[in-house]
């Protein structure tokens, strides 16, 4: 039986055991620790259950022995990828209508053919992806309140959410270049950019990305909140095919380093790529007296991955002068959890809305 591709992290393909509820706890953990996966044939509550109690027995490093905010933050990555590795041997089977047979399951048809397409054949998951397919597909459902908008934007699975609402605030906030006829969203995930640029009034916007479902979310989006006739969607590309605008946004992935699971891609940069890419085109696509708008955490700097100076030196080089800057603090849980052994860098992080110019 083959396994599903996963959309967010690793899945074991083969050689998996077959469990039911009468597996203790104990027992589980020692195997998956070791390598081996189990297909649940027991009840679904009970299988939630046992991943809860899987993820209480996996421990985290001593992070008060790191030396360095940068060397708690990679102990931190390491040890979310070694847990979702060993959750993930926690299996479940999917028969060949996407259907999940488990005493006391939900119905996953809708939410596994959003997240996988039609169906083709049974197939096996890792639970802990099922849970995150199902509950993104309620969001997709329900949407997000963006007050921004006064209205709500429905993410997709393995689309990048704006549940970080403080970078949309800038772009609703700060003054638009004059004249402003004409944007490009590069990188616009569910397109939440895109819709604040047409709610303030840019007569048309050319929204890219790389990710096919992100283009899709976009233009689902666009079309939902009566911007269809103005939010052109294409891609997959940062930049269009040809063009120039007075205003080119671009909300980058904030960390340098390599992405390790599907959504990471919102939140890891590889080598700086997107960033520089960004960078390296806007001067020719600017028209005179344009503005590029880089949204950017300085999470980056506070955590060694990136100094201020890098980045200023990329603004050089690509022929870009700042011509102002706003920033914002951040609002979410994580900036307020003194738990956290990041809380100090956390707590000091700011986001910025840097507005470029092209250096005469």
């Amino acid at each position: 039986m083959p396994s599903r591709e996963p959309r967010n992290e690793t899945a074991p393909r083969t050689g998996y055991v077959p469990v039911d509820d009468t597996l203790r706890a104990s027992t589980a953990h020692r195997l998956t620790s070791t390598g081996t996966a189990l297909l649940w044939r027991g009840d679904y509550v009970n299988a939630r259950q046992m991943l809860t109690a899987l993820s209480r027995r996996i421990p985290n490093s001593p992070y008060d022995k790191a030396g360095s905010p940068a060397e708690i933050f990679r102990l931190q990555r390491r040890d979310r990828a070694r847990r979702a590795e060993t959750l993930n041997r926690l299996l479940v089977e999917l028969d060949a209508d996407h259907a999940l047979s488990l005493r006391r399951a939900p119905d996953v048809r809708e939410a596994c053919r959003a997240a996988y397409g039609p169906p083709a054949g049974p197939s096996v998951v890792p639970l802990r992806e099922l849970l995150g397919v199902i509950g993104a597909h309620q969001w997709q459902l329900r949407g997000i309140e963006v007050p921004a908008l006064s209205n709500r934007i429905h993410p997709r699975y393995s689309v990048f959410s704006p549940v970080r609402g403080e970078y949309v605030d800038l772009v609703a906030s700060t003054p638009l270049p004059r004249p402003c006829r004409t944007a490009f969203d590069l990188g616009t995930g569910t397109g939440v950019l895109a819709a604040v640029l047409a709610h303030r009034g840019v007569g048309r916007i050319i929204a890219t990305d790389v990710n096919p479902r992100a283009l899709a979310c976009a233009e689902e989006n666009a079309r939902r909140l009566g911007h269809g006739d103005r939010i052109a969607v294409q891609g997959p590309a940062l930049y269009p095919p040809q063009g120039r605008a007075d205003l080119v946004v671009c909300n980058p992935p904030w960390l340098p380093g390599t992405p390790s699971a599907g959504l990471e891609l919102g939140v890891y940069d590889q080598d700086s790529g997107m960033l520089q890419e960004f960078l390296a085109g806007l001067c020719n696509r600017l028209l005179p007296q344009g503005e590029g708008w880089l949204i950017m955490s300085d999470l980056a700097e506070l955590l060694g991955l990136r100094t201020r100076k890098e980045l200023l030196h990329l603004f050089r080089a690509s022929g870009l002068t700042v011509v102002g800057r706003h920033d914002v603090r951040p609002r979410h849980r994580r900036a307020k959890d003194r738990s956290d052994p990041l809380y100090t860098v956390r707590s000091a992080e700011v986001t910025s809305l840097w507005r470029l110019g092209i250096r005469v």
